[in-house]
């Protein structure tokens, strides 16, 4: 089946927002008949993906056509239940590719979330009014302050380990060490707890940041978020940024958005994705840039982008290699640049900026191998140049393609000051950065060059392309690499990109990240877990699983 990764409120099955003033609440309230596939009810606010889809679409509406909300209370609206984790029977029946996918975008989902609190003045706050286990506590995991109810049963849980033969996947473990600070020892005894920690003794683990009786939760809550609020620097006055339905076109093996246009290679396996610059000037003022809303053109294209990645993520399995190009003219992407760089005190300007971060973030952490190509005609300037230094391998033309009629110009690319700090990859570096990693004097290079047009010579010299070939060469030497590329093991160069795209410091999300490519791809196919006798196949049918004891 294909997956639609578009939704709005009017159609949510699993969500309520409301929205009081500054503060939101949202509540989770799964419809136990509405799961994505056949197969298995959502009891006990369990979740699938389309589940997420939901919590994804109301996160980014919060940022974008919320900007009076500057706390957010999460909790469940089921009587004594808050979430009781990802779908066992959905997990135990899906084809492995479909896990792991569906894994990646949850953490995903949760990562904007911690975005939103870090960087968006937008506090998320957790009221867990009841059960509270596996991908649920992941979830209010992902909250800054987590207010457990204190009834004598209600725990959070992480029981993956002893229930299921397999790992919190949504950063469970990660989080609980790297963010809440819990203790090692402590934690390896709750990861094997089943029935999880209540009361005191979770405050007191750090599991949660305070209990209160069921008949004031909401209410601490509620304290909680416009404490938070009073903090926040989003506006209380400004007019929201409809997030309007994506105009997207898919015939055959083409797919067509305003701003990016994708042709699908069958035989190679490649997706040949054409990114476009602005077709007019796009608008400078603050007050033009508002009235644009969802329109405006950095908005627009990183919208159209995001739901690319993931639409060939999930529904085209067999196309491993994305080639991008970009066509268009580069001052207008210079222009919409800086318009985002000297307005970025705005709310508008900055969650632009920041679901750029977001949507490139989602590209680096893609199991796909991702190549650029620059030609005449391209526009791989400041933010789409990000494009370039997320690639695996970028080419570029020397000079023009002599065969073409009509005026051309040789290619170049051209660095900005948002190359330089405003897109961290999940290793907390910028792409530059991390391409120099251990050359500071090849770093320093590319600063300098910041803010001019280089040619195939300039960018190779620089470290900014891998390669650079003229006319006569460029046609066969392309196809080769992408012929080689459809060569290789597919499981074998999803573990060396992996590997290759975050080198550097660790962090919390190339934890999680790493940990769920490794890992869980790992454990999610051993019969400990998804054997015939595993346990996620005899969950709930009454009979113990039967491990295999070797340690491997």
């Amino acid at each position: 089946m294909q997956v639609e990764f578009q939704t709005h409120p009017s159609r949510y099955r699993h969500w309520a927002l409301d929205v009081d003033g500054d503060v939101a609440t949202l509540t989770m309230q799964v419809d136990e008949d509405g799961g994505l596939l056949d197969g298995y009810e959502l009891k006990l606010n369990s979740y699938d993906l389309g589940v997420d889809i939901e919590l994804h679409d109301a996160v980014q509406r919060l940022r974008f056509e919320h900007p009076e909300v500057r706390a957010v209370i999460l909790t469940g609206g089921i009587d004594r239940v808050f979430c009781a984790g990802a779908n066992i029977r959905m997990l135990a029946s899906s084809p492995h590719p479909w896990k792991v996918n569906f894994c990646k975008f949850t953490n995903e989902t949760r990562n904007g979330i911690e975005d939103a609190t870090a960087n968006s003045g937008q506090a998320w706050i957790a009221a867990i009014n009841g059960t509270c286990a596996g991908g649920g506590y992941e979830l209010a995991l992902a909250c800054d302050h987590l207010i457990l109810v204190d009834d004598n049963s209600s725990t959070v849980a992480l029981p993956e380990v002893p229930l299921l033969a397999v790992l919190p996947g949504t950063g469970g473990l990660t989080r609980l060490t790297d963010k809440r600070g819990v203790r090692r020892d402590l934690a390896d005894v709750f990861s094997t707890l089943q029935e999880g920690v209540r009361g005191q003794r979770a405050v007191d683990w750090r599991l949660v940041d305070e209990v209160a009786p069921a008949s004031q939760l909401l209410e601490r809550a509620r304290d909680v978020a416009e404490h938070r609020a009073a903090a926040s620097d989003r506006p209380s006055d400004a007019s929201g940024i409809e997030l309007t339905p994506l105009a997207r076109t898919i015939e055959a093996d083409t797919i067509t958005y305003p701003n990016l246009r994708i042709e699908i290679d069958r035989a190679l396996g490649v997706a040949n994705m054409t990114v476009m610059a602005p077709d007019a000037d796009p608008p400078t003022d603050l007050d033009a840039i508002h009235a644009a809303g969802s329109a405006w053109w950095p908005l627009a294209l990183c919208r159209e982008l995001d739901d690319a990645i993931l639409h060939l993520r999930t529904n085209e399995l067999e196309v491993g290699t994305w080639v991008f190009r970009a066509e268009g003219d580069p001052a207008r992407v210079l222009a919409a640049d800086e318009s985002v760089e000297a307005h970025g005190k705005d709310w508008f300007a900055r969650e632009v900026g920041l679901f750029w971060q977001r949507t490139l973030k989602r590209l680096d952490v893609t199991s796909r191998s991702l190549f650029a190509f620059v030609e005449p005609g391209s526009c791989f300037v400041g933010t789409l140049a990000e494009l370039l230094l997320a690639a695996d391998r970028t080419y570029m033309l020397e000079g023009i393609f002599e065969d073409l009629e009509g005026d051309q110009d040789p290619a170049t690319i051209q660095l900005t000051v948002r190359n330089d700090g405003a897109y961290r990859m999940p290793n907390g570096l910028t792409r530059l950065e991390t391409r120099f990693l251990h050359d500071a004097d090849a770093l320093g290079a590319a600063r300098e060059a910041i803010g001019r047009p280089l040619d195939a010579a300039d960018a190779l010299a620089l470290g900014l392309v891998t390669f650079a070939f003229d006319d006569i060469d460029w046609e066969d030497e392309t196809r080769l690499a992408l012929e080689e590329r459809a060569a290789l093991s597919p499981d074998a160069l999803v573990g060396m990109e992996a590997n290759l795209r975050f080198p550097g410091p660790e962090t919390l999300e190339t934890k999680v990240f790493g940990r769920l490519t490794a890992w869980q791809n790992w454990i999610f196919q051993r019969p400990n877990a998804a054997g015939e006798e595993g346990a996620l196949r005899r969950y709930g049918s009454g009979q113990r699983p039967d491990f295999d004891p070797r340690r491997v």
